[in-house]
């Protein structure tokens, strides 16, 4: 019954909700720092691995797909060989990326605030 109601407005704090499965995606570090560099542009597949450091080759691959799942991101192939594909952001992506932008505007901002937070954080906690 949750889910059904939260259909027709999305309620993220309903258990059987739909929309957590939006926040599941958004809220991931692997989908934020894609979202960020698709954002900038169309890439290929080895330059996002190279853009997003860490990421393994698998996580960008499942990544991308949820993204594209989503409606988030489009793959274009070319149907050549050797293959050439790219990804860039759909009309909808490029709404999620907009809605991001104050977020990583935020962490560009306070970064040394949390950093400054977490020193201190620490130190209490090694002085107990």
């Amino acid at each position: 019954m949750t889910a059904l109601r939260c259909i027709d407005k999305p309620d993220p704090l309903a258990q059987n909700c739909p929309s957590r499965d939006m926040l599941d995606l958004i809220g991931d570090r692997w989908s934020l720092l894609i979202m960020l560099v698709v954002g900038q542009g169309t890439h290929r597949n080895g330059e996002l691995k190279r853009r997003v450091g860490g990421i393994s080759q698998k996580m960008l691959t499942q990544t991308l797909r949820a993204l594209e799942a989503n409606g988030l991101v489009e793959r274009r192939d070319f149907q050549t060989v050797p293959p050439h594909v790219e990804y860039y952001l759909t009309p909808l992506g490029a709404s999620l990326q907009r809605a991001l932008a104050p977020l990583f505007g935020w962490i560009d901002r306070e970064f040394s605030a949390v950093l400054a937070a977490r020193a201190a954080f620490a130190a209490r906690e090694n002085a107990a």
